[in-house]
Formats: C-alpha cells, structure tokens, sequence
C-alpha cells in the first residue's frame, strides 16, 4: 500500500488532536508531524518531503490563507476551519477540499481520497470534464468540450464556448494549471484554443468558427507538436 506523507497545522489543542485521531486511523496516511505555529510548519514544509497538509486558517502571527498565498507548497492542501467564508479563497488556491469544523470521520475520508485520486493519475488531463471559473462574484461551472479559445483583454480573460462569454479575473498561468494540455492549448501571449474546435490553420494563423487567431513563434513548436501528438 502506497502511504502518503502528511503533517498538521493547527493550534487548537482539541482540533489538533481530532485530526490527528483521523489520521492515525487511515491506513494510508502517515502523520510525519503536527504543528501549532504557522512559521514552524512553513519551515518543516521547505525542508521535508510532504504530501499533504491539513491546514488551519485561524493561526496566530501567519494565517493558513496568508501561508498559501505567499508560499510556493509542493504538497496537496486540505483547509481545516470552523468559517464557511474562506471557502471560495480556498478553491481559488487550489486547495484539494475544505472541511468545515466539526468534520465527521466520513467526511474526512472523502477528503484524502481525493490525494489518492490526484497522486495516481493526472484527473485534470484524464478525467475532467469541466472546471470551475472565478468570476466577480462567483463561481462559475464551464464544461471543457464547449470552450472555443481564450482571449486576454487586459485584466481579464475572455472565455468564448459554444453558447456564451466568460469573463474572468484568472490568468493564463491559473488557466493552464486547470485545463487539459491535449485539449487546450496555449497559442499566443493572448490566447489559449481548444484543439478540436480548430477549423483550419494556415501559416501562423488558426480559424475558429469566424474567429482568426494568431500563432506566436514563442508557442509554435510546441502547439504543433500538441495537435500531432
């Protein structure tokens, strides 16, 4: 059995002791370390190989929302708090679930699932079949086969699909973390294209639907290797 290597942020005593009574009873998890300091943790994270975090987002000095922003984390997150209104932030970050306080021992088991899922296969390029934008004031569910081509427009990008435009605040970094390389695929400093909506493409130029799209010579090669691949 593959066990994943996990350590604990929290620095409520009896909530410490909750998650990690969970964690001890999954088998394929393996408490490396808890911790009631943000700063400790950070410093146990740069030096250690850790899989996933349990985080609090209430701490004192450095809160878990702050520790996320401003750290670069190779490991899987999951959000432990007693406050709903952090979880838009969470998923904003890319955090692998959020679980509300109380949380059931069930609940928790549908949360490090999720790793298993994640560290298995890549479920973004394989599975996915539709992602979640931030708009201005919500999330909004896109289904990746109805994506056209993005377009960026200053501070926004410009999601066309089959039946609407999406505007969003996300850059084309966050987009590409989202989206599935074999399917849509960056093109231009200002655009990304879905590759089967591609109705022609000639010399440095790509039609979709009415729409003529540029190729840059800093995305050619690798676009062409995508749609031959």
């Amino acid at each position: 059995m593959i066990k994943y290597s996990c350590i604990i942020i929290e620095d409520e005593p009896l909530a410490l002791e909750k998650t990690k009574g969970f964690v001890e009873k999954t088998p394929f998890l393996n408490l490396l370390a808890t911790f009631d300091d943000a700063l400790e943790g950070l410093a146990f994270l740069k030096s250690n190989k850790v899989d996933l975090l349990f985080l609090d987002i209430n701490l004192d000095e450095l809160s878990g929302i702050e520790l996320l922003e401003n750290s670069k984390l190779n490991c899987q997150v999951i959000i432990t708090t007693a406050y709903s209104e952090y979880a838009l932030k969470g998923y904003e970050l890319n955090v692998t679930d959020y679980l509300l306080k109380p949380f059931s021992f069930e609940r928790f088991l549908q949360a490090v699932d999720k790793i298993q899922d994640n560290k298995s296969v890549n479920h973004k390029e394989l599975n996915s079949k539709f992602i979640f934008i931030k708009t201005e004031s919500r999330l909004e569910k896109v289904n990746i086969d109805e994506i056209l081509f993005i377009e960026g427009m200053r501070d926004y990008r410009r999601i066309h699909t089959l039946n609407k435009r999406i505007m969003t605040l996300q850059n084309f970094s966050e987009l590409e973390q989202l989206l599935p390389a074999h399917l849509i695929c960056r093109v231009h400093k200002s655009y990304m294209v879905a590759i089967s909506k591609i109705d022609e493409i000639e010399r440095s130029r790509i039609k979709i639907s009415k729409e003529i799209i540029p190729i840059s010579d800093t995305y050619r090669d690798h676009f062409f290797s995508q749609i031959k691949s």
